[in-house]
């Protein structure tokens, strides 16, 4: 995570540490510090423009609920109180709802928008259907500079851990049938009628669903989408699925490749390029899926292989 957080540990290791050391030192060893959660400088993705809200040099500090009640509220007049006098700490008022001291079952909570005791690492599938990819990727994100009380790593790692297999096997086949139904179904149908609008919509969703494919075939959650593809260019060690991605996003929209020609159930349309790259996509995914033995069925179109796929083969 080096670059990530490095100027938030040079903060932790220069003030915050001291800090606590000094005037919490009977719970130094109870107090989990590092840097996660909502905001771009977790995610490594803090530049110029993302300056201009939330941003600020700071850490988290994460208490059990028993902790919390002991000595939380003085660490927290305490922290504010060094945020507030130490120097290049930059901090907006909305970071400061972040950063600073927290409980572990808050933070959890607060991103998972599930009410979860995060001092017993345990999920029902219930609550992993109810998870959203994006908050689950801020949720273990960052880097944990210390946890001497193991509580907050042990939830992360858990997390981490990913979907229980038929909660990942409904979400790929969910995304599956999206992606079918979206380009490889209703983008040629819209062209076909001459409603770009419509298929600008087809397209927006075709590629949403194919990245979020890629993401749970790597088993990985992606962050907030306007990070995909960012995050999908790290992921993508040879290059091939995003650049056809990228391509595919940029591709214009051409009327002119649909003149003269009849939409048809089982043809596609490969004078337009959008219908060839999407594919080109399909195939890929469908090649991984194989690769993975989650399918035994070859075919691009990818609706054919959710029902292989949520049974286990």
């Amino acid at each position: 995570m080096a670059g990530v957080t490095d100027k938030n540990r040079r903060f932790y290791e220069m003030y915050v540490a001291g800090m606590i050391r000094e005037k919490f030192p009977e719970f130094e060893d109870r107090i989990a510090v590092g840097i996660a959660g909502e905001g771009s400088d977790c995610f490594g993705y803090d530049d110029e423009i993302s300056r201009d809200h939330d941003f600020g040099t700071g850490v988290c500090l994460w208490l059990t609920d028993e902790d919390m009640e002991r000595f939380g509220c003085s660490l927290s007049v305490a922290y504010n109180e060094l945020v507030d006098s130490a120097e290049r700490s930059y901090y907006t008022d909305r970071l400061r709802e972040r950063r600073g001291v927290m409980t572990v079952r808050g933070f959890y909570s607060n991103i998972l928008h599930i009410d979860c005791d995060a001092e017993t690492p345990s999920l029902s599938d219930e609550d992993w259907y109810r998870l959203d990819h994006s908050c689950l990727k801020t949720a273990t994100n960052g880097e944990v500079f210390r946890d001497d009380p193991g509580v907050f790593t042990a939830f992360r790692n858990y997390l981490k851990g990913y979907y229980p297999d038929a909660v990942w096997r409904t979400r790929i086949a969910e995304q599956l049938h999206y992606y079918a139904s979206a380009f490889q179904v209703n983008y040629s149908r819209c062209m076909a009628r001459g409603d770009t609008v419509a298929a600008e919509l087809c397209r927006s969703r075709g590629i949403s669903s194919a990245m979020e494919l890629f993401f749970l075939l790597k088993r990985e959650y992606p962050p907030f989408y306007k990070w995909t593809f960012r995050a999908l260019t790290a992921l993508d060690a040879e290059g091939v699925f995003s650049e056809k991605i990228r391509e595919l996003a940029g591709e214009k929209i051409d009327p002119g490749a649909w003149k003269g020609t009849a939409y048809h159930t089982n043809r596609q349309n490969y004078k337009d390029r959008i219908v060839s790259l999407s594919e080109e996509i399909a195939s890929e995914l469908e090649t991984m899926m194989a690769d993975m033995k989650l399918i035994r069925r070859r075919g691009r179109y990818l609706e054919i292989h959710v029902g292989e796929v949520l049974s286990g083969g």
